[in-house]
């Protein structure tokens, strides 16, 4: 594989799953360490992403109040638009981190009154915009990854509170392995907040349907309502359509 083909390649992963791991790229590319390092590190140079130990991160993902750097914005707001029809009024919400996240959170009516419970700073700073919304952020570590709080704290809090709904954005979705992850505190992180909540949607941008990680959060059967930015009736959705899952 060419260099430029394997740069093609490491951007499209960190665009769909927002990092990557030095490790995972080997693998996948067949390729040496040094090989993939000299690839970050060039495209760090250049500013497409961001270097980190063990891997790199996305610039949107990073810069989440630079809406030049978010990827796939369009796709993101409609989506967005869709899971607000999902929230109503008096209800208590609790909501995951990234960008799809972000996006619904300033979509939201001006009038909502609801509780937001969140994992994610970003995500609290643009739900405090809104008179009638109480905010609770959840603290405990934080992850300089994936931007949100995670750890034995943070589960503890989760534990005691019964949210009506659960937004979570997603790295991976698939009809047979469900939603999965890379990251193993993230994963037990979403797993109690699936298991907290009454009802969870998952967000969910079209290129990241038909991928499966490594770690396992949830089968489909956990899930109640599939948000993307297709139609509901789009052949790519068809083998999501399984009993109690509903496809928004």
């Amino acid at each position: 594989m060419l260099k430029k083909e394997r740069h093609d390649f490491v951007m499209r992963q960190i665009n769909l799953h927002n990092r990557v791991l030095t490790s995972d790229l080997v693998q996948l590319l067949n390729v040496s360490e040094d090989t993939i390092r000299r690839d970050l590190q060039e495209l760090s140079d250049s500013n497409q992403l961001i270097k980190v130990h063990g891997g790199a991160l996305s610039k949107s993902y990073q810069s989440s109040f630079d809406d030049s750097e978010v990827y796939a914005k369009d796709a993101k707001i409609s989506i967005a638009k869709k899971a607000i029809s999902l929230i109503k009024d008096g209800m208590v919400v609790l909501t995951g981190g990234g960008t799809t996240i972000i996006e619904l959170a300033k979509q939201l009516p001006e009038n909502l009154h609801a509780t937001f419970f969140t994992i994610s700073p970003f995500v609290a700073i643009e739900l405090a915009k809104y008179a009638k919304i109480e905010v609770i952020l959840i603290g405990g570590l934080f992850s300089k990854n994936s931007q949100v709080t995670y750890g034995g704290h943070v589960i503890n809090q989760l534990s005691e509170i019964s949210p009506d709904l659960c937004l979570l954005g997603t790295s991976a979705l698939h009809p047979a392995d469900g939603l999965t992850d890379t990251d193993w505190e993230i994963n037990q992180l979403k797993k109690t907040m699936l298991n907290a909540s009454k009802r969870t949607a998952i967000l969910c941008i079209s290129e990241k349907l038909d991928i499966s990680l490594r770690l396992k959060v949830a089968t489909l059967e956990n899930i109640h309502y599939l948000v993307t930015e297709l139609p509901a009736d789009d052949p790519a959705l068809a083998t999501y359509k399984i009993k109690n899952l509903q496809i928004l």
